[in-house]
């Protein structure tokens, strides 16, 4: 469900309370001129570095390249969303405002467009129904904790992550999510939960380790993309799911074995019903 839909709905629940109990609503919130602000972050020189991006409806870029910790630009038109940086030592926020009165229907502009740098971190992104593009390849992520809303994302990583990467999490709702070079990642383990929605985990890369990862979704449709020369095993489970994979792969009741070299991939996939596609 999209923000402007949610937006209307809570509009009109609290219209219809006001109506019978003679409630105050509060007023509505007016989209104005465009303001550009500049983030920088600097390096907080702390063995334990904690990230958190915390991001609401709107467009989120991130890439490597800065310099410090963060550095980019926010654009936003409504000033409630203004964003403010907390620093706690080596835990760094930087979250969006949240909105004093009713939020506009439409015409909000809220982008942020961020550069992280090479520092050894945890991140973690919370987000509602937004876009996300989302370019952490070359970083040094120990760990990674994405949890969003009804959102549209590409996360990738085009290079290797330069730390081992303990836990790779990612929760969302109904969504359209395509995780791609995972394999760069480094992680040990993966743990990915979903509901109604369009999933694509790419495991294109160099696998440096045995890695086991976890897959839950609703009714939806899964692609499991996983080069042919990688050892995998993926286990189903879930009477209800219609299941395609290439010529590469073996099947033994619900386990579907591929035959690889190096590090190996053990994926257990749990589906309510749906479309699998294990693919190279």
């Amino acid at each position: 469900m999209s923000a402007k839909i949610i937006s209307a709905i809570l509009v009109l629940a609290l219209a219809s309370l006001a109506c019978g109990f003679g409630i105050d609503l509060p007023e509505r919130e007016n989209a104005g001129q465009e303001v550009t602000e500049s983030i920088a972050v600097a390096n907080p020189q702390s063995e334990d570095t904690h990230l958190t991006l915390s991001f609401g409806a709107g467009k989120l870029k991130l890439s490597p390249g800065a310099t410090d910790l963060v550095d980019g630009t926010v654009i936003y038109n409504v000033p409630d969303l203004k964003p403010e940086i907390v620093k706690d030592g080596g835990d760094i926020q930087i979250r969006q405002g949240d909105f004093q009165g009713l939020p506009p229907l439409d015409k909000i502009k809220n982008e942020w467009q961020l550069q992280l740098g090479n520092t050894p971190m945890d991140l973690t992104i919370k987000a509602g129904a937004y876009e996300g593009d989302l370019e952490l390849g070359g970083l040094a992520l120990k760990s990674l904790t994405v949890r969003d809303g009804a959102s549209n994302v590409n996360l990738s990583f085009g290079q290797p992550n330069k730390a081992e990467m303990s836990m790779l999490r990612y929760e969302t709702g109904a969504s359209s999510v395509k995780l791609e070079g995972l394999a760069n990642a480094n992680f040990s383990t993966l743990a990915f939960s979903g509901g109604a929605g369009n999933y694509t985990l790419d495991f294109s890369g160099a696998l440096r380790r045995d890695a086991v990862v976890t897959i839950e979704a609703g009714l939806g449709d899964l692609s499991l993309v996983i080069p042919e020369d990688v050892d995998a095993l993926v286990t189903v489970e879930g009477m209800a799911v219609n299941i395609n994979h290439s010529s590469s792969w073996s099947q033994n009741g619900q386990k579907y074995v591929q035959e690889g070299s190096g590090p190996a991939l053990n994926i257990l996939v749990k589906m309510s019903a749906g479309n699998l596609v294990i693919s190279d």
